[in-house]
């Protein structure tokens, strides 16, 4: 059976793969212009990215090719698109998660931060989420709920066998004189008890699980470099208005979606003790109450895994150190509020030389040199994998370690999807697709802001985030222009929302990783997930229409975005 399931679902990849490009045919044979060659290129990808009959990163190559071939754009046009500033600031971005990994500086602080917090369910829920989301902030959603779940799974181990070890001991010889029916109802009783206590280990098993892989995935949206669609973003927005004055940079996108962040990282919190570990906030607090045995075990298991790590290393330093400095420099290149340091590198026209992937490609370096050790003055023989300066330590990252935990895919599928942007408007198609949604200038903008929203939150359910951002961003970027509103008022919300997989194990990567350790059903996260897609809807409606407002000025519609200005200067 199990044979005959795996022979139909390669037979299906086969039919995708080879009847797809086929299918999609008539567009470049009936109507021979621009938009529809895109459209062609656009819906192959769609497909392929959903199906997955190929790796994303190779379907994301699919443009270099195939925009050629149809006269869409030159060769050169789109490789330039592969390795854009945005993407420079994302590589460098990863490069630093990998040196943060690659000296456990994250296992660290999350187990700090867990030991701080305390163990009763609900705090112990609450350190999870956010000492994920932190962490989520910076590394990958998927390295960081890998890192997150064993922890979690270790404790969850801990409280099982400490529930064993404490379990009650075999009755009495007079409480098996006493009379039958008095033992009879004990039994019953006791029974009672035990399924109560099994659901509720079941449930908080499921509360602790769970709330990893959508802090994870809540956590990404704080920063630029935090998932891919806000990379899409700030790359597409370069593409698509280049006068736009670097509106969106790592500073601004902070100040914008890190309140958004804690909101619904709160309201998640409240959402998950209420479904898996009931609405008495007391109780699952621990307010007033000592600790049990296995909150006991919980804690000591914590602080042995914790003191296996020993003091901080000079190494583990220097990576904080160098870490902190990029967050210092992102921030304070252009706050906004006051002149950044970037005003420094202006030239006649008031155009900074240096952008936010400079600084990630500054600090990128630095992991190459910096030493791991303490100097130490002597010409002591190295092997191969250490510095080759004599009497030099070795760095804090090498060039095989980058290429062992480097997500290279993740790099070409932005490529890929900024090579797309680039066809949609070259070809004309996002400004064709844009009039189609013309009509919909009927509905207020708050209204539109939370359907289109709520159309991608149904669309990243079952495709790829950054897929998602890629397809949609340039439709809904010229729509906005069509109809005179500023496109970032639809533009930020609907990234936001690309980050908003929560009810299907398939819909992202940290989702998958949380139930295939078997604690959850797929009804589980279903239930869980759609009140968690409604919160996360209606954060996004106040922060757009609150202080991304005030942020972006996105009650007049911008000179940036004029095209008829544009135009004219040109």
């Amino acid at each position: 059976m199990a044979s005959l399931s795996s022979c139909l679902k390669k037979f299906g990849s086969f039919l995708f793969l080879f009847l797809t490009p086929l299918l999609l045919l008539p567009l470049l044979i009936q109507t021979q212009f621009k938009p529809a060659a895109c459209g062609y290129v656009i819906l192959l990808m769609a497909v392929y990215w959903c199906t997955e009959v190929i790796p994303l990163a190779v379907t994301s190559l699919l443009p270099a090719v195939l925009f050629p071939l149809l006269k869409i754009l030159d060769s050169k046009e789109v490789c330039v698109q592969y390795m854009k500033d945005t993407t420079m600031l994302f590589l460098g971005g990863l490069i630093v998660a990998v040196a943060v990994e690659h000296w456990n500086v994250h296992r660290r602080i999350a187990l700090r931060t867990l030991l701080i917090v305390g163990v009763s369910p609900g705090f112990l829920m609450l350190g999870i989420m956010g000492i994920t989301a932190f962490l989520s902030m910076w590394i990958s959603n998927t390295a960081t709920t890998a890192m997150m779940v064993p922890i979690v799974h270790a404790m969850l181990g801990q409280l099982k066998l400490t529930g064993e070890e404490n379990a009650s001991p075999p009755p009495s010889i007079e409480l098996l004189d006493k009379v039958e029916q008095e033992v009879q109802g004990e039994n019953v009783v006791s029974h009672a008890k035990s399924k109560e206590t099994t659901a509720k280990d079941k449930n908080t098993c499921k509360a602790l699980t769970l709330c990893v892989c959508y802090a994870a995935s809540i956590g990404g949206t704080a920063t630029l470099t935090g998932t891919g669609p806000n990379v899409v973003l700030s790359g597409q927005m370069a593409t698509l208005f280049p006068e736009n004055n670097d509106i969106v940079n790592f500073a601004s996108w902070f100040g914008f979606a890190f309140p958004n962040m804690i909101l619904m990282l709160f309201l998640s919190w409240i959402w998950l003790q209420c479904v898996f570990l009931g609405i008495n906030l007391k109780r699952n607090l621990g307010i007033g109450m000592e600790r049990t045995p296995q909150e006991k075990a919980f804690y000591l298991m914590l602080k042995e895994e914790y003191q296996k790590l020993g003091p901080p290393s000079y190494g583990e330093i220097n990576v904080l150190i160098s870490f902190l400095f990029l967050i210092v420099l992102w921030l304070f290149r252009d706050p906004g509020f006051m002149p950044g340091w970037q005003s420094i590198y202006w030239d006649k026209e008031n155009v900074s030389f240096v952008s936010d992937g400079t600084v990630a490609i500054f600090i990128c370096i630095l992991m190459f040199i910096l030493p791991s050790q303490k100097f130490k003055f002597n010409f002591r023989s190295q092997t191969e994998e250490e510095w080759k300066v004599p009497f030099y330590p070795p760095p804090l990252l090498t060039w095989k370690v980058v290429q062992e935990k480097l997500p290279w895919g993740v790099v070409l599928l932005l490529g890929g999807g900024f090579a797309l942007a680039k066809g949609c408007e070259a070809s004309g198609l996002s400004k064709w697709l844009g009039s189609q949604m013309e009509p919909l200038k009927i509905l207020p903008p708050m209204a539109l802001v939370l359907l289109l929203s709520a159309l991608i939150a149904i669309f990243t359910e079952y495709m790829s985030n950054i897929a998602t951002a890629t397809l949609f961003l340039p439709i809904f970027a010229t729509m906005a222009q069509n109809i005179q509103l500023n496109p970032l008022f639809i533009m930020l919300p609907c990234t936001l929302s690309c980050s908003f997989a929560f009810m299907l194990p398939v819909a992202t990567p940290p989702n998958a990783i949380v139930f295939s350790y078997g604690h959850l059903k797929v009804s589980d996260m279903v239930k869980a997930g759609f009140m968690m897609n409604i919160i996360a809807l209606i954060c996004v409606f106040l922060t757009i229409n609150t202080w991304g407002r005030f942020l972006f000025d996105l009650e007049n519609f911008p000179s940036w975005a004029n095209t008829t200005q544009s135009s004219s200067k040109a």
